[in-house]
């Protein structure tokens, strides 16, 4: 079937069977990287994408329900809630094996455009959908504090 993507600002034709995952369109179709293959089954957020600005684990959305959605990937990331965040990364060096990063920032940058001034547990709620195997936890916690932080300035 065919399918329109808006995927990172420029739109996209692409042929895929029904029930294909976003996520291998993304990575194969488009080889666009970024978004990476974790778990397969939407518990571990590696596979994070925004969706019409809403954090989405493209594992498990399925093509033809994007037909002209609006889908921004970590390589399409460019605002000041982004850009906060990607700086507080930098800043605090979060990353440790970096697999999982790219779906922490994606739901990150979700929590503080929700939120832009989120508690200790709201962070943790929010980010509980993610799962990092470094354990980089308080790192990626002190992060989005100092993005909010950065954000306020």
């Amino acid at each position: 079937m065919a399918i329109s993507l808006k995927l990172n600002g420029q739109t996209h034709d692409v042929e895929a069977e029904a029930g294909t995952p976003l996520l291998w369109v993304i990575r194969d179709e488009l080889k666009l990287t970024g978004t990476k293959f974790g778990c397969g089954v939407a518990s571990c957020g590696a596979c994070t994408v925004h969706l019409n600005g809403e954090p989405v684990r493209s594992c498990q959305t399925y093509v033809e329900d994007v037909d002209g959605a609006e889908i921004t990937t970590i390589e399409g990331l460019n605002s000041s809630v982004s850009n906060a965040v990607q700086a507080a990364w930098t800043e605090l060096d979060v990353v440790q094996c970096g697999y999982c990063q790219s779906g922490q920032i994606m739901s990150a940058i979700g929590l503080l455009s929700e939120n832009p001034k989120p508690t200790v547990a709201e962070i943790d709620e929010y980010m509980s959908g993610n799962a990092c195997r470094c354990a980089t936890y308080q790192r990626i916690r002190a992060a989005i504090q100092r993005a909010a932080e950065i954000m306020e300035t």
